[in-house]
Order: structure tokens, then C-alpha cells, then sequence
């Protein structure tokens, strides 16, 4: 009689198996011996990306159509937690309506510099700010049945080789700066599921890093699903030792192999594998058993969401002698051509087909006359007669509304900004209008920081970033004054880049990526900026007083203060408590947001407002304890509009171990001011940092673009990608152009392993 034991147990582990990979490029197995069902996954961080095309996951083909909302860089500068719920439950429902059940999004990664080419889809460059309306969003979609996967943890800050360079981090910023946004996400929302990055950390790809994996940040709460960035899977059987659970897309069981072998060997212990499947359970139950939602008007009502978020996330840079809002009846000159072919939302797999876009042209037509020049074009071609034309029009107009900023060409998934400028053609413009600044408003679009030499060329700056689809009507009622501007930039805004902590380091390590300036990024670094974190002008003025402190406890703190609308229009104002420690021990920031609220006020209005501090404010990772640790002293809590706007102070003294005195010598207050490798060194142990394969050794995490120049046949075949990478281009193999240099950086960045099966 044959022995069916072991055919029993080997079914049994195929189908588990087989429900850890994709079946397609967006749709998981039915393993119906479980009563698991296939789901669908879709990107859509601001918005849905339902591809009609199963083999594209770059944005490239159309998709269909939905509702575009503002992207999370914009979003956040709402700082609203409630429109926050409200974006989310829009977009749950339309992944209802398209019957897709997780939506890949949101991406709560920092800031660490403004030159990353993914920053659009990121909230901020400070913890609390992106971990709290992350959680506001996924609420607002998973009431609707739908489930979500916070990205891309951890330590995502580069489309520079982004899948297989080692990120190299010292133990306080990995705990302090980088996951917490992911922390409160997970605590304070429960996603259904969360991706895992790329990149390496510390040696170890992210999907099978215990340090990344069993972090907090994943395994807070009830269980949920680990599911690979689309490719990212390195060793499957490693991975699930780890805790991760899906690897994307499928791979046609290519890994399955590897896995049954590891489980033989008694290299992985078959438990592991179950308890991934009853995660996968759960995945499906929470994300299958959901109302029907009513199509009718839907997306209508979705636009108007979309503008309204559009509107309470504009951002008021300047408004130099009450340029802004314009004077009823003003002649009106509208110059730019992103006025008329808007910039609305990044490029990449986040690209949504929208269901309908409103330039500003359009936008401000619809309220007022207006006359329009383009002044450039959107290609980077300097064209003198469309500059003459527009200083002829901005001549004869009493005002001038300016639309600049970057275009796709300039900032896009798959690879890195050289540069923090616009393009040369939008400055030759700006300089040529100097003359008229006087009468100038520029409204800046792109998706994140740029230098501003030209802000001369105006008196007012409305910064409207990546705004949806209904981005041109929003900026119109701004500018029209039918709303009043209630945004503040998330993120620092440098005079000139070399101002940034990583300038010069940026962009040069491919195969290692060490974090030397560690937890200073941002407003956590320099404090002299174009614009401050957190800063953003009103048409109403706001004052603040009656600052009051509350302890309940050692470590926990009450903060209220009132706020009062001391001008004539309505507005909202967003109220940031920021911790600065007085009485020295170990390095940090001089201070950080720990808290902020968003106050709704009628003109002459006030209203008094809480914000609660608890142990984790003041407390700081010790790795040799591996665990939080309170210095007693005291620390100064600043109230205020921005990092550097503080209006209001108070002192508490908290209780805690005495506090111990440098022991590393602190770069920032150095002269230069930039961390080097000899700094970092002493902070980084017990990860020291490891030497790179010497040029012209490969393995299977070695791409074709490092390849390419070890011999005549890499040469070869990395020609003949790019021929076939050119058909998609009508045959003509452009680099200048940045969808051909996208698919050519994802085809060719590709490790050698992501092409079995």
C-alpha cells in the first residue's frame, strides 16, 4: 500500500504555498481547501489605479478611471486629521465600486531629502504629522470594507538602486526617527496589511529583516498580512522565518521549490507557514464581507471632495502688501503653461486615470476674466517670443497670476531629482517679470521642495503642490478669495540644497546608503530656511495666549491654549506644540513637533484647544538598554505656527534617570555642519559598516545596469533591453526622455533574481 502520508502533508503545504505568492501581477490564488479567495490589489495612495493591463505596474498604460485626489505631500499640509477620514472613505468606496479589495497605499516613509523622487507620495519630514493622518486615511478606507497596506517599511528614502542598496542606520534613529510614523499608523488605525520596502537595512533585504519585520511598527495589534513591494522578494523561505506573508506579483511557483526544500531540511519550521495562511484568512475576511456602495453621482460628489481637499491644503508662502486675494474686477493676465495643461499628481504606479481634470485656466475663467499667455513651454526649451508675449500681457494687466513649478519631466518614480530647481525656461520667464513684481502672484505646483532665487519676481506665493484633479479650481477660489488659505508646508523648504544635511552624499551611494546625519532631517537639522516647517499666511490673523500646562503623572502632560481669529474672514489655523529639552544629556534635535490640531475659526471667535504629551515625547531609544529611556530635566514646550513661528513657552520639569552627558562628539554644532563617515562610526556600532562586492563580482541581487560594463555580452544584452524598451517609444530609444528613462531604470535596475519565473 503506498504511503499517502507524505502526499497528504506535501498538498497540503503546495496549496499554503500557493497562497503565498500572487496569481497574477495584481490578484492573489483561491485556495478553496481553505476558503480563501482570490483578492485584488491595486495601487493608490491618491486615488485608484485599477489596471485594465495586467502586466503593468508603473502607471505606464491607462488605467481605469477614478477620482484623483491630492497627493500625501499635499495632504498633509491640510494638517486635518478629519479630511484626512473623509479622502479615505471617498476612495474606499471607489475601490468598492471597481471591486478591488486592498488598495496599496498609504506611504508614510520620511522625508530624508528633498531630492527623492517618490516624495510627492510622502506625507512629511516629522513623525507625528504623517503617522496621524496616515491613520486618518486608512480608517476612513477601511470602513468601507476595504483593506490597505501602509508603505514602504523601512527606510525607503532613494529610487537610486532602491532594490539592493544597504541602508546603513544607527540604532537611535532607527528606532526614534524612521518608524514611528509607521508605529502610530499601525496602533492607532490596524491596517490590513503593510509593505515592505526594497532595500536592504543593515545587510538584510527588508522582507526578511527580523529588525524590520518583528519591529513595533509591524506587530502592534491584531494580526496582519506583510505583503513584498512589487519584486522585492529576495529569499522566500528567509521571509517567512521573518514574518512576511505575500510575496507580488506571482512568480508562476518559481520560489515554491525553495521554500518545500528549506521546509525538508528543518531549516523552517512548517508553523510558520500556517500562521501566515491564517493571517491571509483574515486578509480576506476583512476585506470580502463589505456593503455594495450606490454609484449613482459618486464621482461627482468625489470631485468636489477632491476640491475641497484641494483648498484646505493650499499653502499661502507670501503675500507681500495684500496682493492676494485679487480685487474684484481687476484685469486679470494669466501666464504659464502648466496654468493650461495642469500638474496635478506624480508619475509612476501612484498615476491615477481621472475621471475628470480642471486647469487653473479653467479654473479661474469660471469666476473671473482672465487673459492668457503660456510664457514657456512644458519642455525645458527656452523660447524668447513666448517670454516677450508674456511681459507684453503682464504690461497691460493690473494683475498677474504666474503658474511655475516642475513638471513630469523633472520629478517621477524611478529615479531621483539632480537638482532642487524648476526648470530653466520657467526662471528665464520669472526673471524677465521682475520688473512687475509689485502686481505678480506665482502659484507653484510639484511635489516637493525647490530653491526660490526668483521669489523677487513676486509679491504673493500660493503653493499648491500636487493637488488632484480638481487642483485648478481650488487655487482659483484661493486666489479669487472665495476661501481663505489654511495649509502649511510638512516639510522644510531650504534656501539653496547645499543647505540640506545630506547635500553631497546624496545620490552617490549605490550599493550602500549610510544615514550619517542620523535623526537630522528637516527642520531637525538647519534652522535657517526659505520657508520653515509648518508655515503657511492666512487672509485672517490669528493670536494666541492663555498657555496652560497640566501634569497627569510623571510623563504626562496636558497642554492648553486659546486661539483667536483677530481679523475679518473666517480661516482655520494650525496649532504645533514642539518639545525642546533644557537640561543637556544625550544628543537631539534642539526641538521636534510632538503634537498640532487644526482650529476652525469665525472672525472674532476663540476657542481653547488641548494637546496631550505621553512618555514617548520625551523619551529616547537607549540601544544598549534596547528599550525607551526618560532623562530627567526640563523641557520647554513651544506653541506655535511653525518650527520657527513660537509664540507661546512653558517649562515643565519631568522625572527620569539622571542624564548622561555627550558621548559622541555632535557634528551640528561644528562649523561645517555635515556629518562624515568618522562621526558616524561611533553610532553605528554594533553594524559596522561593510565593504561593497568589488566591482565586476555579481550574484543573483546584481542588476543588468551594474553588469553592463563587466564585459562585451552584458554590453550586449543591456543594448538590446534598450531596444526593446524603445519599441514602447515608437522605436526611438530616447534617455532624455523620462518615461523611457522610468521603464529603462525598472527593466534594467531589476536584480537578477526578480527574472525567475
Amino acid at each position: 500500500m503506498p504511503d499517502t502520508t507524505n502526499a497528504t502533508t506535501s498538498l497540503a503545504l503546495d496549496e499554503n504555498l500557493s497562497l503565498g505568492t500572487g496569481a497574477s501581477l495584481w490578484t492573489t490564488h483561491v485556495v478553496e481547501a481553505a476558503s480563501i479567495p482570490a483578492l485584488k490589489l491595486t495601487d493608490g495612495p491618491h486615488g485608484l489605479r485599477g489596471q485594465g493591463s495586467d502586466d503593468d505596474h508603473l502607471g505606464l498604460a491607462e488605467s481605469t478611471s477614478a477620482t484623483c485626489f491630492p497627493t500625501a505631500s499635499v495632504l498633509a499640509s491640510s494638517w486635518d486629521v478629519g479630511l484626512l477620514v473623509e479622502v479615505g472613505e471617498a476612495i474606499g468606496r471607489e475601490v468598492v465600486d471597481q471591486d478591488v479589495n486592498v488598495v496599496l497605499g498609504p506611504g508614510v516613509n520620511m522625508k530624508r531629502t528633498p531630492l527623492c523622487g517618490r516624495n510627492f507620495e510622502y506625507f512629511s519630514e516629522g513623525p507625528p504629522l504623517p503617522g496621524k493622518l496616515a491613520a486618518a486615511w486608512i480608517r476612513g478606507v477601511q470602513s468601507t470594507g476595504t483593506g490597505t497596506s501602509v508603505k514602504h517599511f523601512a527606510l525607503n528614502s532613494q529610487e537610486l538602486r532602491r532594490m539592493t542598496t544597504d541602508v546603513r542606520v544607527d540604532q537611535r534613529a532607527l528606532h526614534e526617527y524612521y518608524p514611528p510614523a509607521f508605529e502610530i499608523t499601525v496602533k492607532k488605525a490596524e491596517p490590513t496589511t503593510v509593505m515592505s520596502s526594497y532595500n536592504r537595512v543593515e545587510g538584510v533585504y527588508s522582507g526578511e529583516n527580523p529588525l524590520a519585520c518583528r519591529h513595533p511598527a509591524r506587530q502592534v495589534g491584531v494580526p496582519r498580512v506583510i505583503v513584498t513591494d512589487w519584486g522585492a522578494m529576495n529569499d522566500r523561505a528567509a521571509a517567512y522565518a521573518a514574518g512576511l506573508d505575500l510575496e507580488m506579483p506571482g512568480n508562476r511557483g518559481a520560489s515554491d521549490e525553495e521554500v518545500r526544500a528549506t521546509v525538508r531540511s528543518c531549516r523552517l519550521d512548517e508553523s510558520a507557514i500556517d500562521a501566515s495562511i491564517e493571517r491571509m484568512r483574515e486578509l480576506a475576511r476583512r476585506t470580502t464581507e463589505r456593503p455594495a456602495v450606490t454609484r449613482d453621482g459618486l464621482y461627482d460628489r468625489h470631485h468636489q471632495l477632491a476640491r475641497r481637499a484641494a483648498l484646505e491644503s493650499g499653502v499661502l508662502l507670501k503675500n507681500d502688501g495684500g496682493l492676494l486675494s485679487l480685487a474684484p474686477g481687476s484685469k486679470i493676465a494669466l501666464i504659464g503653461a502648466l496654468a493650461a495643461t495642469l500638474r496635478y499628481q506624480g508619475t509612476g504606479s501612484s498615476r491615477v486615470n481621472p475621471t475628470r481634470v480642471v486647469s487653473l485656466r479653467d479654473g479661474l475663467r469660471a469666476q473671473v476674466g482672465v487673459e492668457y499667455a503660456p510664457g514657456y513651454p512644458i519642455a525645458d526649451e527656452a523660447n524668447d517670443e513666448l517670454v516677450l508675449r508674456a511681459v507684453d500681457l503682464t504690461g497691460r494687466a493690473e494683475r498677474v497670476i504666474v503658474c511655475v513649478g516642475l513638471t513630469d519631466d523633472f520629478e517621477r518614480e524611478g529615479f531621483d531629482r539632480e537638482h532642487m530647481r524648476i526648470p530653466a525656461n520657467q526662471i528665464a520667464l520669472l526673471d524677465a517679470l521682475r520688473p512687475f513684481a509689485d502686481r505678480v502672484a506665482i502659484v507653484l505646483v510639484g511635489g516637493s521642495a525647490v530653491e526660490m532665487p526668483w521669489e523677487e519676481s513676486a509679491s504673493a506665493l500660493l503653493h499648491m503642490q500636487l493637488a488632484g484633479q480638481a487642483g485648478g479650481q481650488a487655487a482659483a477660489d484661493l486666489l479669487v478669495g472665495a476661501a481663505n488659505p489654511t495649509g502649511k508646508i510638512a516639510e522644510s523648504y531650504p534656501v539653496v540644497y547645499e543647505d540640506v544635511v545630506s547635500a553631497g552624499r546624496f545620490g552617490i551611494e549605490a550599493e550602500q546608503t549610510p544615514y550619517l546625519e542620523s535623526m537630522y532631517c528637516g527642520y531637525r537639522y538647519f534652522d535657517s530656511a526659505q520657508y520653515p516647517f509648518g508655515h503657511g499666511l492666512s487672509y485672517t490673523t490669528f493670536e494666541y495666549s492663555d498657555l496652560r500646562v497640566a501634569r497627569r503623572g510623571d510623563h504626562l502632560v496636558e497642554v492648553s491654549v486659546t486661539i483667536a481669529n483677530t481679523g475679518e474672514r473666517a480661516g482655520a489655523e494650525a496649532v504645533q506644540l514642539y518639545v525642546a529639552p533644557q537640561s543637556g544629556g544625550v544628543y537631539r534635535p534642539v526641538h521636534e513637533l510632538n503634537a498640532f490640531t487644526k482650529v476652525p475659526l469665525a472672525p472674532g471667535e476663540s476657542r481653547t484647544v488641548s494637546l496631550s504629551l505621553g512618555r514617548r515625547t520625551f523619551a529616547v531609544y537607549d540601544p544598549q538598554r534596547e528599550d525607551w529611556i526618560v532623562e530627567a530635566g526640563q523641557y520647554e514646550l513651544r506653541v506655535g505656527a511653525s518650527s520657527r513661528d513660537i509664540r507661546l513657552r512653558e517649562t515643565v520639569e519631568i522625572a527620569g534617570r539622571a542624564p548622561v552627558p555627550h558621548t559622541v562628539s555632535p557634528w551640528y554644532t561644528a562649523p561645517q555642519g555635515k556629518p562624515a563617515l568618522e562621526d558616524f562610526l561611533p553610532i553605528h556600532e554594533p553594524f559596522p559598516i561593510v565593504e561593497p562586492l568589488r566591482k565586476g563580482t555579481f550574484g543573483l541581487n546584481s542588476s543588468l545596469s551594474e553588469m553592463k560594463d563587466a564585459s562585451m555580452a552584458c554590453r550586449v544584452i543591456h543594448a538590446g533591453v534598450e531596444r526593446t524598451v524603445a519599441k514602447a517609444f515608437g522605436g526611438k530609444i530616447d534617455h532624455d526622455n523620462p518615461q523611457f528613462k522610468m521603464l529603462m531604470y525598472s527593466v534594467t535596475g531589476l536584480p537578477m533574481r526578480g527574472w525567475r519565473g
